[in-house]
């Protein structure tokens, strides 16, 4: 603190009466972001006193930019508070309860289709985005990797009877993450995939029928500097880590696929809810 005192000290000669007339040079700012003026003392036949105009530009330079630093930070102080209150005022007024940016408990609505027939559960706060390229496709409006969709095999071209046809859960759970691996496939260089069967299983519901449930872990990791020459330059960082969960049906003498999506982190927070959308599928006979 005696260091900072010292420096805001002007020098000796800015502090007496005799001081020559000052020329003086303000910087060109707007009014409610104005600094001090800087002041720049020379006599009047332009013979500069170098050794006390220094002293001077320290002292003023170091009362500016002290200034200057306050101002900034008091800047993004409001900022982050009109944030807030914005965010807080827009949440209101559209009826959004107290919610972090992935909400778990929301409720849930059902999705019934009649003319493919299946059925699930969706949490009541998802929208549908239509042009998603499956059958059909909900999402987190909050956290966009979020998301839930259905895809089922051509009824022309599949001739299933159960869905034993895929061999054991184990086996299913195999087929399942080789298809989303070769949908993540990427032509940019430097990216690489990991992935891990967590868990595969079987389960009969209440309308009878048995489902495979598979759940998978990728992560994709890409190059920072893929160009460069030398590898220690090229440094792998990660660009996800989410968590797939897929529900696997048959009826209709077709394969229906549940699919369920979530960064690792929100599904931390969401398992349970994801786990009684997944639970919640159904495939259902359709009348011809």
């Amino acid at each position: 603190m005696a260091a900072i005192l010292q420096l805001l000290q002007p020098p000796p000669h800015l502090l007496t009466s005799s001081s020559p007339k000052p020329m003086t040079t303000t910087s060109h700012l707007s009014n409610r972001t104005r600094l001090p003026t800087l002041t720049l003392s020379c006599k009047a036949n332009d013979d500069f006193n170098f050794p006390q105009l220094k002293a001077e530009v320290k002292w003023f330079l170091t009362i500016y930019f002290l200034l200057y630093n306050q101002m900034k930070a008091f800047a993004v102080v409001r900022r982050s508070a009109l944030a807030v209150i914005l965010s807080s005022y827009v949440l209101s007024r559209v009826g959004v309860p107290d919610i972090s940016l992935a909400q778990s408990s929301v409720g849930f609505r059902e999705y019934i289709d009649t003319f493919d027939g299946y059925s699930f559960k969706y949490p009541q706060n998802w929208i549908q985005v239509r042009g998603a390229g499956a059958d059909i496709f909900f999402r987190d409006p909050f956290v966009l990797d979020e998301n839930l969709s259905v895809e089922m095999s051509s009824p022309s071209s599949s001739r299933y009877k159960s869905v034993e046809d895929l061999g054991s859960p184990k086996e299913a759970g195999e087929k399942v993450l080789r298809q989303y691996l070769t949908e993540f496939m990427s032509t940019r260089l430097g990216v690489r995939r990991e992935s891990n069967i967590l868990s595969t299983s079987s389960r009969v519901a209440d309308d009878g029928k048995t489902y495979y449930l598979v759940e998978v872990n990728i992560k994709s990791y890409a190059n920072n500097n893929e160009l460069a020459v030398m590898p220690q330059d090229r440094v792998a960082r990660l660009e996800w880590d989410r968590r797939y969960l897929s529900v696997l049906g048959v009826e209709n003498k077709r394969l229906y696929e549940l699919r369920i999506q979530a960064p690792e982190n929100v599904f931390v927070e969401e398992e349970s809810d994801l786990r009684d959308v997944m639970d919640s599928f159904r495939v259902n006979k359709v009348s011809v």
